[in-house]
C-alpha cells in the first residue's frame, strides 16, 4: 500500500518548534559526546566563546570577527543537533498516532475459563490483566492486550495498527488467532488468551521502536563514526601542524582563526547528518507499515538477493476457497450452486463459508428460509468428512470426494467421466475437489484452491528487476507447489518443506555469499527467521512469529520487501552519497582557505588562491558560515533520502562520484565566495 495517508510533511510546524527546542537541549555534553565530530565542534565553540569574552572584556579590534566566529559555530552544532531532532520528531509524531490507540481499556475477564460453558466475567482494567488471563470480547469491545483467539471468531477493525479500513478476520487455531490491543471487534465474539504483560504488548514496542528510544548504531554507523573520528584526528594534528609552520614563517594565526579552521575542514557536514540519516530511515519503514525492531536489519535489506516465501498466509490467503462449481451432464450451475449452498449452511469452516460467498456472489443465491420445516443440519466433521441437510425430503451432501461417493453408494471407476475427469483436473492443477449428491445422485464438483494475493506476480516481477531471487517454500506436495509457484511467479519453490528444511536453505545460500530475507507469518518459520538477514513477519501470523521476525509487516503483504528493500538501499546510499559530499567539501575548503592564509607570507600561493578571497579573516569567517548553511542545507535530502533506481553497482557509483564527490568540491568554492562577497560588502571582516 501507499504510505500512511497521516504521515507528517517534512517540516511540519508542530514537529520544526519542537525540533527548534529540542537542539538547545542537545547541547548539553551528555548528548554531544554521542558524536564525536559534533562534541569536537561544541567544544571549539566553547573555546572561542571564552575568547570572544575574554576580548570583549580588554576591548580587543578581533572583537567582533572572534563574535561571529563563537556564533556561527555554536550554529554549526545547534543545525546538527537540528537535523537530528527534526527525525527523531517525524518519528514521535507516528508514535503519537499509534499512542491514540491505547487507553485504558476495560477488560471482561473470564472467572471460570476452562468451562466452556461458563461465561461469567468480571470487568477490570486492561492494565490489571496478567499473561494467561482470558477476557471476553464482543461486538464494540476494544480488545485489551494482545493475545491468541481461544474460542470463537470475528470481524476485527485493525485499521489503527495496519492504516488499512477493511476488517479481518479473526479466529482460533491455525495462523490467524492473533490480535493486537487496540483494535476493535466489530461483530460476534471472541475469547482472548492475554500472552503479553502490561507495558510489553506489539503496540508498546512499536511506539517504543518508532520513538527511536532503543534505536541503536548499526555497524555501518558505527564504523562511519570511527572514520569520522580518524578524520577528525588527522585534521587536528594538520591545524597544528599549520600553527608551527605559520610561526616558522613570521605569520601569526590567533587561536581563534585556528579553531575555526579545524571545523571547517573537519567532516562536519555528515558528522552532522549521520544519526538523522539513520533515524530518518526507519521512519520511512514505518511510513509504510513496516516496523523494525533492528536498524541492523534496514541496513542489511538493501543488499538482500534471495527472498523466501512461506506459502500459506503470505504468497496465498491461507484457506483453501472456493471459486468455481463444475456440475455433471444433466445438473445446471445454478442447480449445483444451491445444492452447495444448502449443504454449507451448517458449515462454519473457512472453505464451508467461502462455498456459501461463492453461490450468493457469483450464482445470485440467498440461503432458503427453513424456519418453520425442521431441517435437519449435518455439521461438518473431521471424521465423517461430510456436512450437509435433510430437508424436505432432500438429502444433500457435500464434502472429500470419497466421502461423498460413500454416502450416495458409488465408486470413483462408477462415477460419470465428466465427474472424474473434473476431480482429475482439479488435483493434478493443485486444488481440492469437494464432491455435491443429492441422495444417490451425483451432482458436480467444488473447486477449493490456494487463492494467490492479488498483483503478487506483477511485484515479484519488480522485485526479479531489483536483483532478488524469490523462492517459495510449503509443506505441499510438488503438483500443488508447482502449480502456486507459476501463478504467482515465483523463481524457485521448495516442495514438502519441513523447518529444519528451510533453514537448511537458508544456510546454504549464505554460505555461497547471499544475503537471505525471509517472510512468513507461522510459528513453524521462526527458526529461518533467526538464521535469515531480514525476517520479515506478517502482522496476520501468531503472537511468537511476530517476535522472532526483525520486522513486522503491519499490511501482511510479502512484496512489501520491495519498500523495504528500496528504503535499505536510500538509507545506504543517502549515507555514502553525503559522506563523499561531506569528505570532498573538506579537500575543497583545505585548497580554498589554506592559500588566503599564508598569502602575505608566501605570495606565491596567489596561484592557488582561485577565489581571491578577501581577507584572511573574511576567508575563515566566510568557511565557518558556509560549514553550518551546508548541513541546513542539506536535511531534506537526509531526511527524505536519495531516490533509488534499479541500476547496477558501477553505474551507481560512477552517478555518485559524479553528483556528490564532484558537487561536493564545486560547491565549497562557488558557496565560500558568495559569502565572502557578502562579508566584504557588510564589512563583517
Amino acid at each position: 500500500m501507499s504510505p500512511r495517508a497521516n504521515s507528517a510533511p517534512l517540516f511540519d510546524a508542530g514537529i520544526v518548534k519542537t525540533a527548534a527546542v529540542d537542539a538547545v537541549r542537545k547541547l548539553s555534553p551528555r548528548s554531544l559526546v554521542r558524536n564525536p565530530v559534533m562534541f569536537v565542534t561544541g567544544v571549539v565553540a566553547a573555546v572561542v566563546t571564552l575568547v570572544f569574552a575574554r576580548d570583549a572584556v580588554l576591548g580587543s579590534p578581533d572583537t567582533l570577527f572572534t563574535g561571529q566566529i563563537a556564533a556561527w559555530l555554536w550554529f554549526t552544532v545547534l543545525f546538527a543537533n537540528f537535523a537530528e531532532a527534526i527525525a527523531e520528531g517525524r518519528g514521535k509524531a507516528q508514535a503519537d498516532e499509534l499512542r491514540k490507540t491505547r487507553s485504558d481499556t476495560p477488560a471482561k475477564v473470564l472467572l471460570h475459563p476452562d468451562d466452556a460453558n461458563d461465561d461469567l466475567w468480571e470487568k477490570v482494567s486492561a492494565t490489571d490483566l496478567r499473561v494467561g488471563d482470558v477476557v471476553l470480547v464482543e461486538a464494540g469491545d476494544f480488545i485489551p492486550a494482545d493475545g491468541e483467539v481461544v474460542e470463537g471468531i470475528a470481524s476485527v477493525n485493525e485499521s489503527a495498527i495496519t492504516g488499512e479500513s477493511a476488517p479481518v478476520i479473526r479466529e482460533s487455531g491455525g495462523d490467524r488467532s492473533a490480535v493486537t490491543g487496540g483494535t476493535e471487534v466489530l461483530s460476534d465474539w471472541i475469547k482472548v488468551k492475554v500472552t503479553a504483560k502490561p507495558g510489553s504488548s506489539f503496540l508498546d514496542r512499536m511506539i517504543a521502536l518508532v520513538e527511536g528510544a532503543e534505536r541503536q548504531k548499526t555497524p555501518n554507523e558505527l564504523a562511519l563514526s570511527i572514520l569520522l573520528s580518524g578524520m577528525t584526528l588527522i585534521f587536528l594534528i594538520a591545524v597544528t601542524t599549520l600553527w608551527g609552520l605559520a610561526g616558522y614563517s613570521g605569520t601569526v594565526l590567533p587561536i581563534t582563526v585556528l579553531v575555526a579552521l579545524l571545523v571547517t575542514l573537519i567532516p562536519t557536514t555528515i558528522g552532522g547528518l549521520l544519526s538523522a540519516i539513520g533515524i530518518a530511515g526507519m521512519d520511512r519503514l514505518i511510513r509504510f507499515n513496516v516496523v523494525a525492531t533492528s536498524g541492523r536489519a534496514v541496513e542489511a535489506a538493501g543488499d538482500v538477493d534471495t527472498l523466501l516465501l512461506d506459502k500459506t498466509g503470505t504468497i496465498t490467503y491461507g484457506n483453501r476457497l472456493a471459486t468455481a462449481f463444475i456440475p455433471v451432464p444433466g445438473v445446471s450451475e445454478t442447480e449445483l450452486a444451491e445444492a452447495a449452498l444448502l449443504s454449507s449452511l451448517s458449515d462454519e469452516t473457512p472453505e464451508g463459508r467461502s462455498i456459501v460467498a461463492l453461490a450468493k456472489g457469483n450464482y445470485g443465491q440467498s440461503e432458503t428460509d427453513v424456519s418453520g420445516r425442521q431441517p435437519t443440519a449435518i455439521a461438518f466433521s473431521a471424521q465423517t468428512r461430510l456436512s450437509g441437510i435433510d430437508i424436505d425430503g432432500r438429502s444433500v451432501r457435500k464434502g472429500a470426494v470419497d466421502a461423498v461417493l460413500g454416502y450416495a453408494g458409488q465408486t470413483m471407476d462408477g462415477a460419470a467421466s465428466a465427474f472424474r475427469d473434473a476431480v482429475e483436473a482439479i488435483s493434478q492443477s493443485g486444488g481440492t475437489p469437494l464432491a455435491v449428491a443429492e441422495g444417490n445422485k451425483l451432482l458436480g464438483v467444488i473447486h477449493l484452491k490456494d487463492v494467490v494475493k492479488p498483483d503478487i506476480k506483477a511485484r515479484f516481477a519488480a522485485l526479479r528487476a531489483m536483483g532478488i531471487k524469490t523462492v517459495m517454500v510449503t509443506g505441499d506436495n510438488p503438483v500443488t507447489a508447482a502449480a502456486i509457484a507459476t501463478e504467482a511467479g515465483v523463481d524457485d519453490y521448495i516442495a514438502e518443506a519441513t523447518p529444519q528444511d528451510k533453514l537448511a536453505y537458508i544456510k546454504s545460500e549464505q554460505a555461497k555469499g547471499r544475503l537471505i530475507a525471509m517472510c512468513g507469518d507461522g510459528t513453524n518459520d521462526a527458526p529461518a527467521w533467526a538464521q535469515a538477514d531480514v525476517g520479515v513477519a506478517m502482522q496476520t501470523g501468531t503472537q511468537a512469529a511476530r517476535e522472532a521476525g526483525n520486522m513486522v509487516d503491519l499490511d501482511s503483504n510479502p512484496t512489501k520487501l520491495i519498500e523495504v528493500t528500496e528504503i535499505g538501499k536510500q538509507l545506504l546510499m543517502t549515507r555514502g552519497s553525503l559522506t563523499t559530499f561531506s569528505i570532498a567539501n573538506d579537500v575543497a575548503k583545505y585548497f580554498a582557505i589554506i592559500p588566503a592564509l599564508f598569502l602575505a607570507t608566501y605570495p606565491q600561493l596567489g596561484a592557488l588562491n582561485v577565489m581571491q578571497l578577501s581577507t584572511p579573516q573574511s576567508a575563515i569567517l566566510s568557511a565557518v558560515i558556509f560549514n553550518a548553511l551546508v548541513i541546513i542545507a542539506l536535511i531534506p535530502l537526509a531526511l527524505k533520502g536519495i531516490a533509488y533506481r534499479p541500476v547496477g553497482a558501477a553505474a551507481l557509483l560512477r552517478r555518485n562520484l559524479l553528483v556528490y564527490g564532484l558537487g561536493g568540491l564545486v560547491v565549497p568554492f562557488i558557496g565560500i565566495k558568495l559569502i565572502d562577497l557578502a562579508v566584504s560588502a557588510l564589512h563583517l571582516a
